[in-house]
């Protein structure tokens, strides 16, 4: 019988590969980083060992797959080569994987993982159904009919997948460190497009998606009565938000999300879309797209002392902006204060003065230092750079987060894709030991 071996088995895809296949009754293990991640916190409830990184790791019994970020560097993958033993890369090995499902491929410069997530809870309630979300959650079914699954852009890593569909949510610029412009991401969706077997569900308010070919049909969703699928008469309450879904102009069923914000609502549609074209019922549905928890870091809310805490992967300027236009839809009474972690030099200088303009959309803004990369070369700029472009922006460390509490019941958004945990763990460490001591 096949052993499993993930190197950098705590990446958020390598992570739900591992699960995936542990649920499937297969031999999993992997190796990584001694650094704790939230990624591998599942692995540990499934029994997953997690190895430090060792040629002794190696065995000829084994399929290897790799995390792209390691090559012949890496012990391991040293060691594999070294005895002639197959090194798959995780996005090889995912295309590969694909083939045995109805495959749904959710993709798009933002929105993929929340898309995933929602899709997968929704199709899981109605078909056998395996799913890998990029917040690191997987799971696997042994007679599954369909996988869903989080197919990324960056280095066009999607490319090495031919699903059946695709969802894509949106085309924009980002990963500066790899795609030359917005041209560039383009023509990287346009090859994906290129690869999809059945049909694809695309964003069509997106002007870049408007632009797609491909000899599949292209499903277009979005406000607009235009669109194969829109959304309309839309109104939110506590409960969350509640619009009419029309298919080329004919009404189909009113729906109810527990999100806030345009974006949650595009990607109900996308899932809707999609569900209706694979004919589950209008009932499951509605059901299942109103009862959807969310994925992780994606506006993960915590009450604290009057405040609501919300941590938020959000490190792009559109993430930002969407992430705060939820925030004030959700509390239209309270004041919205943005934490922000800048993500790697070359995204923060790439849209330096974007963020700036997202991030004035809230009330008060703190800044924490750049996260770098371990790919990046060092850079002058500094999170001063952004600070001289916004209005009252201050900066903030994780010894200084009290300065939180004087934003009474305002909601704090605690965003970027780094370590900007440690921050709202900081505050909340805090502000309980200063309640303790008074």
């Amino acid at each position: 019988m096949t052993n499993y071996h993930f190197i950098g088995i705590k990446g958020s895809g390598m992570s739900a590969m591992a699960q995936i296949l542990s649920d499937m009754k297969k031999t999993v293990q992997g190796s990584d980083v001694e650094k704790v991640f939230f990624t591998q916190k599942p692995l540990e409830r499934k029994g997953i060992p997690i190895l430090p990184f060792q040629k002794e790791n190696i065995d000829d019994n084994q399929t290897i797959i790799a995390s792209p970020a390691y090559n012949e560097t890496n012990p391991e993958v040293k060691e594999a080569l070294t005895r002639g033993i197959k090194v798959h890369s995780y996005p090889k090995f995912l295309g590969e994987f694909i083939k045995g499902f109805t495959s749904i491929a959710v993709t798009g410069s933002h929105g993929k993982t929340s898309t995933t997530g929602l899709l997968a809870h929704v199709l899981e309630n109605a078909k056998p159904t395996s799913y890998l979300i990029g917040d690191g959650t997987g799971k696997g079914m042994e007679n599954s009919e369909y996988f869903v699954f989080e197919a990324c852009e960056y280095r066009r890593h999607f490319l090495n997948y031919y699903p059946n569909y695709a969802i894509m949510t949106n085309i924009d610029f980002d990963h500066p460190d790899y795609f030359k412009d917005a041209e560039d991401v383009f023509q990287a969706f346009q090859e994906m497009a290129n690869q999809v077997n059945k049909a694809i569900i695309a964003c069509g308010d997106d002007e870049s998606l408007q632009r797609l070919t491909a000899s599949v049909p292209i499903v277009y969703y979005g406000f607009s009565e235009d669109h194969d699928f829109s959304a309309q008469n839309v109104d939110y309450d506590p409960e969350g938000t509640h619009f009419d879904v029309m298919i080329r102009g004919a009404f189909y069923g009113r729906f109810t999300i527990p999100g806030y914000g345009n974006h949650h609502i595009l990607n109900a549609l996308a899932v809707i879309a999609i569900c209706h074209y694979e004919e589950v019922t209008l009932e499951t549905i509605q059901t299942h797209i109103a009862t959807f928890g969310g994925v992780k870091r994606r506006f993960s809310e915590t009450e604290m002392n009057g405040q609501i805490l919300i941590d938020d992967y959000a490190h792009h300027p559109t993430e930002i902006a969407a992430t705060i236009e939820s925030a004030r839809k959700k509390y239209p009474d309270r004041q919205v204060v943005a934490v922000f972690q800048p993500h790697t030099f070359s995204r923060t200088e790439a849209f330096l003065d974007d963020f700036a303009r997202s991030l004035e959309n809230a009330d008060h803004v703190y800044l924490c230092d750049i996260f770098s990369s371990a790919r990046e070369f060092k850079s002058d700029l500094t999170i001063n750079h952004l600070q001289e472009r916004i209005d009252g922006a201050k900066l903030i460390t994780e010894d200084g987060t009290l300065v939180l509490n004087s934003h009474e019941h305002a909601v704090l958004l605690f965003m970027g894709a780094g370590d900007v945990q440690k921050f709202q763990t900081a505050y909340v460490s805090g502000w309980e030991n200063s309640g303790t001591e008074s």
